[in-house]
Order: C-alpha cells, then structure tokens, then sequence
C-alpha cells in the first residue's frame, strides 16, 4: 500500500506568484485579478481612479491573497513608470502581466475621427506595448523568468462593421505578441494573447437589450450559439500564467465558441 503523499518544504514553502493586472476595477479585468488570486496570486490591479478598485481589492482578499490598488493611465509614461515601481515595490517583484486596460468604439469607418483613432491606439497598443516594456525591463534586471499575457480580440482577426480602429488595434496585439515572444525568449520571457469573442456582460447584456436583431445576428456567427462568459476568459489567462504553460509563448489563444473556425 502507498505512503501518504508529502511535500517538500521547498514545494509547501514556495513564494506566492505576484501578477499586476491594469484595467481592473470592473468587468473583465476584475474577472481576471480575482481568479489569479484563487489560482495562488498576489495581484496589483491598477485603474485611471484607485479608489474605484476598493471592491476588487476585497474580492481579492476574500480569495486569500493580497491585493494592492495602482494608480495608472496608460497613456502616461511617467504614469506607467510609476505604477510598475509601486506594483514591484510592494511585493518585491512582478512576475505576471496582464493587459487588460482598453476602451472599445463602434464607429462606422467613414465618420471615425483622428482623435478617436489615435485615443484608441494610444490606450489599446501603445499602451499595452509600453506596460510590457517596463515588465521585460523588470525581469530583465530581476534575472527571472515571467509572463505577459495581453487581452486581444476576435475583432483583431475577422472582419466586422463599426469596428475598424479596436480591431486594428487588436490586430496590432496579436503581431507585437509574436515579436516580444522571439526576442525576450532568452530571457525566459513568455509572451501571449488571449482573444475573447463577445462576452456576456452587463455592458453587452444592454446593448442586446436595445437591439435584438444585432444580437441574433452575432449569435448565428457563433457555432456554440452562445457568448463567452468573463469567467472563461479569466480561465485561460490563468492556464498561460501557470506552470502548465511553460512552453507556450507567442500564442493568441482563441475564446469565440468557433467564430473564427468559418
């Protein structure tokens, strides 16, 4: 008959993972930091207001992990500098990042404007590259090993009306993942996507409310006929920040109930 399984103490010992999730306070990015700290996180959650933050921060306590609120505007620089020094400060590292931080636009591409494009782009790529800068430089002078993964979307791989400038931005997500994955690869550096289809939130929930046949619309495009739901997302944001997916870099996994498989 077997022994009792035991552990090391090297094992039972070992440090809590440090995970610094932008775009928290609400929705999907609250999703995300609450389940990474089920899954054994401490998390930095960052929004433009901190005190917004108070209830993810007691989600995140309620799962049995520390949490610490950041100040961050992600088309700052100086605002990104000093959101990394404080998420790494507090902990004494950052081994996870995850952008989520975005605004979406449903604008048809005759009437869109410079200055919504370049908002959009500013906040959803250049934003999410320049967090991932400061994390790589993190871990580079750290000398360890770490993940970025960033929130993509289906709009960044199909096309669909309305919504030219979010998927452009999208798509610029997928290909930085692939170019960050082969250069920090010698750093131990792992960097992937995840890429949601429509999700079932209160936002979308509304939207649909107001316009049914919108709805029906994407639903027969969806093989499951159904939408994801944030706690799925959240799943597979943990999955590629775990151990289980340690030699998966430079991916875009795909959430979309087969949308893309047409």
């Amino acid at each position: 008959m077997a022994g009792p399984v035991t552990h090391s103490p090297a094992t039972v010992n070992a440090p809590r993972r440090v995970a610094f999730v932008t775009g928290a306070s609400q929705g999907l990015g609250a999703e995300i930091a609450v389940a990474l700290a089920r899954d054994g996180c401490d998390v930095a959650v960052s929004s433009r207001r901190v005190e917004k933050l108070s209830d993810t921060i007691g989600r995140i306590e309620a799962a049995g992990a520390r949490g610490v609120p950041v100040a961050l505007d992600v088309r700052s620089q100086s605002s990104m500098e000093r959101a990394m020094d404080e998420a790494a400060g507090a902990f004494g590292r950052v081994d996870v990042l995850v952008n989520n931080a975005a605004v979406t636009l449903r604008r048809r591409a005759l009437d869109l404007t410079r200055a919504e494009w370049d908002e959009l782009m500013a906040v959803n790529l250049k934003g999410a590259f320049f967090m991932s800068q400061l994390m790589g430089r993190h871990l580079v002078a750290m000398q360890r090993p770490g993940c970025i993964i960033s929130l993509a979307s289906t709009h960044g791989m199909v096309g669909f009306p309305e919504r030219l400038a979010y998927g452009v931005s999208k798509a610029g997500i997928i290909h930085m993942t692939r170019m960050l994955a082969i250069e920090w690869a010698e750093h131990g550096i792992r960097v992937n996507a995840v890429a949601p289809g429509t999700l079932d939130t209160p936002t979308r929930a509304e939207y649909f409310a107001a316009h049914p046949d919108a709805k029906r619309a994407m639903l027969e495009r969806v093989p499951f006929r159904r939408f994801g739901a944030p706690e799925e997302v959240a799943a597979a944001v943990c999955y590629l920040a775990g151990p289980g997916a340690a030699y998966i870099t430079g991916q875009t996994l795909v959430l979309d109930g087969g949308l893309t498989a047409y």
